[in-house]
């Protein structure tokens, strides 16, 4: 979780976790202009145009948090001390598919 969105905190994150000369696929939020004058190419998807073209999209992401936020209404609230590990289920569960694929692989795990 970030503390907010302005510009200074996302280019803080983004330079620690991305590789210079990296492609980075945002919308149009204003916050990530910055990307525009640093090391990065920066595609943006103006949603209100395009959804999509070819295949830049930023639908993975969105699909993400949809199915996240859908699985962390079942807790009932989360405390805000382990809503990572909260999240990190629910990345599990989107990466390894159906359930018969995340035992498979739990069990590979163990």
């Amino acid at each position: 979780m970030i503390p907010d969105a302005k510009t200074e905190t996302l280019m803080l994150i983004i330079r620690n976790k991305i590789r210079p000369d990296s492609i980075i696929y945002t919308d149009t939020f204003n916050s990530y202009n910055a990307l525009d004058v640093l090391e990065f190419k920066h595609c943006r998807m103006n949603h209100s145009r395009q959804f999509a073209s070819q295949m830049n999209h930023i639908n993975g992401i969105e699909n993400f948090w949809n199915q996240a936020k859908r699985q962390l209404k079942n807790y009932n609230g989360i405390p805000r001390k382990k809503f990572l590990l909260f999240l990190k289920e629910c990345e599990f569960r989107f990466n390894y598919g159906s359930t018969k694929t995340q035992l498979r692989t739990l069990k590979k795990w163990i």
